[in-house]
């Protein structure tokens, strides 16, 4: 069967991307192994940030006497928040399948799909083939070569929103964005947690004092951190897990009854026969792209997570803007220097844009600072939620921001105001002298942007 377009996943720029084909009369072939909505609605953001939210509420129940209510008796029940995810996730996964009934120029395939040529794929007995076809195969959780390993009832960002009973002491290996959601959730469900991490510091790219600040917010609640651990063996009793690392000073072991492994993500890129289709990838798997998302094969492109970079749902989106931009509309568009804004959904919420301090440091950028502790935000102090600092980073040849770190209540939606700062190339001095609403948060900006100077 010929098609016009063939869509290799359903994922947030697989979907749209078949939409938009479709409803300009292609005939598009949409392919889909698992459940339609990719890694987004199904294990991803929709789900884990449901969860989050009821962890918040749990928190906000249980320490209610910080702020003057009293309430008693305060438990999670698991199973009913699971219970109400599934129903948000089912919301969202019928909601593609009604997008897909209404194009009639849209066929959909439910099956693996496999390259046999450049432009052709099998899909079970079904043999399709097109001028063009997207990859948008997403990614799954990346397990580590650790000796008893896979004798141990590990658990995955997937697997972990299927307990219906709160884990009595969870283990976590890996100090990046789904072990620190994950961690703080399930503490504030009730968990005992403890957080393996090979690095030095938690969320690894961040500027230190970023990273610290939010250590120390998660230790507040009991969450405890193990940090410059190697973890070269597990063990697996009834009920519990043991972990052997090497760290200073020197080689330990930790024991929970739970184990979650999140220690990074890998392509859905192995069994597309790429090879086949003479698609190259990286030596991790990562399929090569162009900056308009193209790959080694004229014709064929990657989008989302199957092609590496930031592994955000927002990015899928502009990934299907760029290559729907370029094929139809007649832009230019590329991935190069696009801006990511981005947001790590603990409590406080980590939002960021554009470079870190380090990041501009090492592109030998002439620096201004601001930074402004929460502890001095009128709207935080009222709402005794002041944990976290905002810090901007300024091109000091231009008073352009470079990058900002928000580490705050409401992280993820103050950074984007500085984003968009950065979109309209204006310079900081800008909202120096704004007016901003009393009291908000994002007030704090007149502090910070009132705190920037020249750094050596």
């Amino acid at each position: 069967m010929k098609y016009d377009a063939i869509v290799i996943g359903s994922g947030q720029a697989g979907n749209p991307l078949a939409h938009h084909l479709a409803d300009l009369g292609w005939s598009v072939a949409l392919i889909e192994e698992k459940d339609l909505g990719g890694t987004c609605i199904n294990v991803g953001c929709t789900p884990t940030k449901t969860m989050v939210h009821r962890a918040q509420v749990a928190h906000y129940a249980r320490n209610s006497a910080r702020w003057g209510v009293n309430a008693s008796n305060v438990s999670a029940d698991l199973a009913k928040i699971v219970a109400q995810k599934d129903e948000v996730v089912m919301s969202f996964r019928n909601g593609q399948q009604k997008q897909i009934d209404k194009r009639p120029k849209l066929r959909l395939y439910r099956g693996h799909a496999r390259f046999v040529a450049a432009h052709q794929l099998k899909v079970g007995e079904d043999s399709l083939e097109s001028e063009k076809i997207f990859i948008d195969t997403g990614a799954r959780p990346s397990i580590p070569l650790i000796v008893g390993l896979e004798t141990v009832p590990y658990l995955t960002n997937e697997s972990v929103m299927r307990l219906t009973t709160v884990p009595e002491h969870l283990l976590i290996l890996g100090g990046g964005y789904i072990g620190l959601e994950f961690g703080q959730m399930f503490r504030r469900f009730g968990s005992r947690v403890t957080i393996l991490h090979m690095g030095p510091q938690i969320v690894g790219r961040e500027d230190p004092e970023i990273s610290a600040e939010l250590q120390k917010a998660l230790e507040a609640e009991g969450i405890q951190f193990i940090l410059n651990a190697r973890t070269s063996r597990a063990e697996g009793k009834p009920n519990a897990v043991t972990l052997f690392y090497a760290g200073s000073p020197g080689a330990s072991s930790v024991s929970g009854s739970h184990l979650l492994v999140a220690t990074g993500r890998s392509p859905n890129t192995s069994e597309l026969g790429l090879d086949e289709a003479g698609i190259a990838t990286d030596k991790n798997g990562f399929i090569k792209v162009n900056s308009r998302l193209e790959t080694t094969v004229p014709g064929v492109w990657a989008l989302g997570d199957c092609k590496g970079g930031p592994a955000f749902t927002h990015i899928s989106y502009n990934d299907f803007q760029i290559v729907y931009g370029n094929l139809v509309e007649g832009k230019k568009l590329s991935i190069e220097n696009r801006l990511v804004p981005y947001c790590l959904f603990t409590d406080p919420q980590l939002g960021g844009v554009g470079m870190t301090e380090k990041e501009a440091r090492a592109k030998g950028y002439k620096l201004k600072i601001g930074k402004c502790p929460m502890t001095h935000v009128a709207r935080a102090i009222e709402r005794d939620e002041t944990a976290g600092l905002m810090k901007v980073v300024v091109d000091a040849s231009n008073d352009r921001v470079l990058g900002a770190s928000i580490l705050a209540t409401e992280g993820g939606e103050l950074v984007q105001i500085l984003g968009t700062l950065m979109l309209s190339k204006q310079p900081y001095t800008l909202l120096k002298g704004a007016v901003f609403i009393h009291p908000t948060l994002a007030e704090g900006f007149f502090a910070l942007m009132q705190d920037v100077k020249p750094v050596d």
